[in-house]
Order: structure tokens, then sequence, then C-alpha cells
């Protein structure tokens, strides 16, 4: 089968144009992600998670009474109900963080004030939006806390959602330097087009299901290594690295046996993700801060060679894996972070699908058996 044979056939829908939106663009020829306009690597460095949630959800930069506003929406939504604290506890030791988070959220659309609200209520779905982006950071930090034997702790209404995502998972308030360094890590993880994990949410909703529903769906999706999890394992290829001791030799043994390298080269961008280099400034700051700047000059040293040699640029996940690693994140919740970053993408598409809606349902190619006489089970 190839796109000899089926002209019209393109194997995961690469390339094909299945929608229009105003949520983010990728320039392909600068290798640059604006969100309605607005240049990422600006967001990340100048302004706070909330205001670009504000943006992707609303559809412009808020002003400062909007955003006084939307982060006293955002805390006041924030807690979880005490019934989805009580189910995060009945899951089993061994279930794997994404799958806890499926189950806050297969619970709380319940609990949502506009649970009845009909599906393409544009109103009622921003308030619903709002709810599940206040909520993202606590349901994984309470999930992996109780996953450890923990109790959760509730968020604080003096910190925003990077400051209290922090401040939940490990029970001290973080400094200013910690929250920028989270603030600027969800806006540049908050939205990339039409992804496999975006793209399943809008599919859910477009049967004229409900945004938690379609949440459920983009973290079921973004639990698959072939789309989320790269900053996981790059930061266990780094550790491998560093245990081996010699950078340089590790990076020419795994091109010369052609193994994949995480953390480098992006479907989209075709000179750099512009979204890494800020994220690798950052991460070799907190080095710095904290007395441990190896996994930045291992970083270094690998990033030359990739592009001496193959032409291929870090992207987002590998400067944020030895960054999340030295803030003390434990790896298994970098996709879930993925998550608190990404609802805010997610809801956009799923309001801008519900808008102006129409069922997403492709055609494919059949290949098996043609029409064969049927015959009865006493004669087979």
């Amino acid at each position: 089968m190839s796109a000899t044979t089926y002209p019209n056939y393109s194997p995961g829908l690469q390339g094909v144009i299945a929608g229009i939106t105003t949520i983010s663009e990728i320039d392909v020829e600068t290798s640059s992600l604006t969100y309605r306009g607005i240049n990422v690597h600006e967001l990340a460095e100048h302004a706070v998670f909330e205001e670009t949630a504000y943006l992707l959800l609303m559809g412009k930069l808020p002003n400062k009474s909007e955003l006084a506003e939307f982060k006293a929406r955002i805390s006041n939504e924030s807690v979880l109900p005490n019934e989805v604290i009580a189910a995060l506890k009945q899951c089993p030791k061994n279930m794997h963080p994404m799958d806890r988070l499926k189950v806050a959220y297969s619970m709380l659309g319940a609990f949502d004030a506009d649970y009845r609200a009909e599906p393409t209520d544009h109103e009622a779905n921003v308030r619903k939006a709002v709810r599940i982006v206040a909520k993202a950071a606590n349901a994984v930090a309470a999930a992996h806390r109780i996953s450890e034997g923990l109790e959760p702790i509730q968020p604080s209404p003096e910190l925003g959602i990077a400051g209290n995502f922090m401040y939940m998972l490990k029970g001290e308030k973080p400094d200013e330097f910690v929250i920028k360094v989270m603030d600027a890590s969800l806006t540049l993880y908050a939205e990339h087009g039409y992804n496999a994990s975006t793209f399943a949410s809008r599919v859910t909703v477009a049967t004229l299901s409900d945004l938690y529903s379609g949440i459920v769906s983009g973290i079921g999706t973004l639990k698959g290594p072939l789309h989320g999890g790269a900053n996981e394992e790059a930061m266990y290829m780094l550790m491998e690295i560093d245990k081996m001791g010699d950078v340089a030799k590790w990076t020419h043994d795994a091109l010369a046996q052609k193994k994949k390298i995480m953390g480098f080269g992006h479907r989209e961008y075709r000179i750099g993700d512009s979204r890494a280099a800020y994220m690798s400034k950052l991460g070799k700051e907190i080095g710095k801060r904290v007395g441990d700047t190896h996994w930045g000059d291992i970083a270094e040293v690998m990033e030359k060679i990739m592009w001496d040699e193959k032409k291929l640029f870090p992207n987002i996940d590998f400067p944020s894996a030895y960054a999340y690693y030295l803030l003390g994140i434990p790896i298994p919740l970098y996709t879930p972070i993925f998550v608190v970053a990404r609802t805010t993408g997610w809801c956009a598409h799923m309001i801008e699908q519900l808008d102006n809606n129409r069922l997403i349902r492709p055609t494919c190619i059949y290949e098996g058996p043609k029409v064969t006489e049927f015959v009865p089970i006493d004669q087979r």
C-alpha cells in the first residue's frame, strides 16, 4: 500500500488539511510559533501563564483588570471536590500518572455547574474551560502525592497556576525564579496546532460530546510515547550519558547505531524549535542557581554534535527535561505537566470546533476480502 497505489491517501493524515483555526500558527519557514498572532517567545519571556490561557480561551490578551479577574476565577475554581480526591485514593498503586488524570477529569465533568448545558453553548463552554484549566495543576499534584502515600495540599490563593503547582507538589512555596521557569514552560507547551491530542479532542467534541470527554481523549492520546513522553525519555537519556561519563562518545555511538536520540528534531520545524532556545536559557540558569551546571554542559556538547553531524536541533522537550529535573520534579510527572499546559490549547480548539461544528468523519480504503458466500456454522 502506497501513495502511488492510492494517490489521495496520506498515511497518518500527514499533510492533510483537516480544518481552519484562528488559535495558533506554526511558520515552517521561520520555525516560529504564534498564539493568536503573538509570538510564543514573547509570551514566555514577558507574560505569566494566566495571560497565555486568557489569550487562548478569550481570543485576546487581557488588560490588568481582566487578568486580575481571570486569576481570581482560576483560584476559586482550582480546588478538587472531595469525591475526586477519594477516587484518586482508590487508584491502583501501579497506575500510570496519565491514567490517574483521566480518572480525575472523567469525574470532574459531573461536578461542573454547566454539566447539563448544550454542547454548542459558547459561554458555557468558556466557563467549563476555565474550570478545566484551573484544576489541572491540582489534579496532577494531588494524584502524585496520593500515589506516594501523602495527603494532597490545597492550593494557595496567593499563587498562580505555576507557583501553585510547585507548592502543591512539594509543600514549599517556590521562589520567584522557580515560578518564572514553570510559567514559561507552561506557556511554551500550551498550544501547538492540530497535533494528535488536540485533533483527538476536536474529534470527540465534534460528535457533540462535552469538553471533559474531549480532555480525557486528549490525555489518553498524549500518554502514547509517539506523542507525549519525549521530555521524560530525554532525561533518562541524559542520565545514561552522565553515568557513562563521555558525552561525545555516547552521541557518536548512538548516531552510528542509528538510535533514536530523544529531544532533537521536529516534524513541524525546519531550522529550529523557537521554544527550545528560551527554555534552554532558563534550564542553564537554574543549574547556576543550584550549583549543578553539568546537565547544561552535557546538553551543549550534544547539541553541537547533533547539528554538525545531522543538522538536527533540540526541540522544547530537551531543555525542559533537565530544567524540570533541576527543579526537583519527578520524571514521571513531565508528561502530566504537559497536560497542565495543554488543557488551554485543547479547550480553545474544542470551543472553536463546537462554535462551527461539523462531525469529523474521514473515509478509508478497504483492502479486505471481496464479497463471499456466507457459510452456516454447521457447514464450516
